[in-house]
């Protein structure tokens, strides 16, 4: 990122970073680091929620599904502490109405993963009302499927029958498709 980037980040570096995948988390804190960030990370909504408390940041990056609970209540947490607090939320189950819902509790953009460090810069950098432009690195057709197939499962519960009622699909080819890895 060019210097004439790193001073738009203003006085206040501090980025918060809260995702339940260490190597991700990891590596996306080198990668902001090498932007200018002064990072801090948090593997669940209670370090998010601790780290939120005790130090408000000026930028955030919150996973919306943690292994201990929603990365919303994180958003929220940061919300009341610091209300300018610029706050992206990432998933890896993208949705319209997950992404209001992030929109709502005080999010100011929602990126579907796999989102690169990039991707994330300028969400967090953006100014305005300007849209941000489209992804270099979007998901392929066959992923968002899946992707889809995955959310639609979590929310039944992982119940194959209700999933496949949902879907209006076959139980077996759900059965077949949920025994695949994900595509690329």
């Amino acid at each position: 990122m060019p210097e004439s980037d790193i001073a738009d980040l203003g006085a206040d570096r501090s980025l918060l970073l809260v995702d339940d995948d260490t190597v991700f988390v990891t590596r996306l804190a080198r990668a902001m680091e090498k932007r200018g960030f002064q990072t801090e990370t948090a593997e669940s909504v209670a370090a998010g929620k601790v780290a939120a408390s005790l130090r408000p940041p000026a930028y955030a990056v919150i996973d919306l599904r943690l292994q201990d609970g929603n990365g919303l209540d994180v958003v929220e947490a940061l919300r009341a502490r610091r209300p300018d607090c610029r706050i992206v939320v990432l998933t890896g189950y993208g949705a319209i109405a997950t992404a209001v819902a992030a929109v709502k509790a005080g999010a100011i953009d929602y990126l579907a993963k796999p989102a690169d460090a990039n991707d994330i810069a300028k969400a967090l950098l953006a100014q305005g009302d300007a849209l941000p432009g489209p992804s270099e690195n979007p998901m392929s057709p066959d992923r968002v499927r899946w992707e889809h197939i995955q959310r639609v499962y979590e929310m039944c519960d992982r119940n194959v029958s209700e999933t496949a009622r949902r879907l209006s699909m076959h139980r077996r080819t759900l059965q077949r498709i949920l025994a695949k890895r994900s595509p690329k």
